[in-house]
């Protein structure tokens, strides 16, 4: 279960990123309350992960994997254009997370 809640601080933490450059300032309400419960939710999410995978590992995986989705996500919803480079960027960032979450780190406090 710490895994997938995990993955859904992934997602609310990608969310909130890319809702940012929406907000205009946060001039605009529905994208800045969309990153102010995002990061909320996403800490929600990261805490309960926090319970059974050790902190070092929930904040690598965190921090890699919304990387690579804000990435994905801005370059589909706002045509943001990728560079090959970026793209091998993102991709050695998942190898690094596969990495530390395969290198058989006990999950035990």
């Amino acid at each position: 279960m710490s895994w997938l809640f995990l993955l859904l601080g992934v997602l609310a933490e990608a969310t909130s990123h890319v809702a940012l450059k929406a907000t205009d300032s946060f001039t605009n309400p529905l994208p800045s309350a969309v990153v102010i419960l995002g990061h909320i939710t996403a800490f929600l999410f990261l805490a309960q992960a926090m319970k059974n995978i050790p902190v070092g590992v929930v904040h690598a995986s965190w921090t890699g994997l919304a990387i690579a989705l804000v990435t994905v996500l801005s370059s589909v919803i706002y045509k943001q254009h990728i560079d090959i480079k970026v793209w091998i960027g993102m991709a050695i960032i998942a190898v690094g997370v596969a990495v530390i979450n395969l290198a058989g780190v006990s999950h035990h406090h």
